[in-house]
């Protein structure tokens, strides 16, 4: 291992320890120790540890936007873009499924303020990247009642993505069909 190990080396080492450990046992110290380093170059790049939390979403927004550069996705209707990009976007996370609830939960300690409100605004940034990759142009109010709409299809779907890790994919994508197709957002998806 370099001796200064990358923000994806060290995120890829805390993500393995946590799969054996959870994540409320995971510490800094013992990811720095994995990777022969000091405490300095884990905090170079995350200053916290909420911030490996961020990374690890980030390299699912990542993968949403790669997916997005498809050139089978610009033939889908808007629905269908939006189950592949979303589906995209759970895939990285699928392989430390456990562990992507267990940081969920410690977001939502009660002590945790600060971090939830940082997954509110994750939750945004993520909705937006899923507007955008999915090449929706709604404006004024049909956008805010689209984001809205979304928002809680993601939320849902999620939400029901960490409770069922075994459920089959065909499954899950039905599940998000069903959140797409309900009230007005299938109107707006008609756009």
């Amino acid at each position: 291992m370099p001796r200064s190990p990358s923000a994806q080396q060290i995120l890829d080492c805390a993500l393995k320890l946590a799969d054996a450990c959870g994540w409320e046992r995971l510490h800094l110290f013992e990811v720095a120790k994995e990777l022969g380093v000091g405490l300095d170059a884990i905090a170079k790049h995350f200053p916290q540890k909420d911030d490996l939390v961020e990374a690890w979403f980030d390299r699912a927004d990542q993968a949403m936007l790669t997916r997005a550069q498809g050139d089978d996705l610009e033939a889908l209707n808007p629905e269908k873009r939006l189950e592949e990009l979303l589906v995209a976007w759970l895939s990285p996370l699928a392989t430390h499924h456990a562990v992507t609830g267990q940081m969920l939960l410690y977001k939502l300690e009660p002590g945790h303020f600060h971090l939830q409100v940082l997954g509110l605004l994750r939750v945004s940034r993520t909705v937006q990247w899923w507007r955008e990759a999915a090449q929706r142009q709604t404006v004024h109010l049909a956008r805010i009642i689209e984001e809205s709409l979304l928002t809680g299809a993601y939320l849902r779907t999620f939400v029901h993505w960490l409770r069922h890790p075994l459920e089959d994919e065909a499954d899950l994508r039905a599940l998000l069909r069903r959140q797409l197709r309900c009230g007005p957002l299938v109107f707006l998806l008609r756009k």
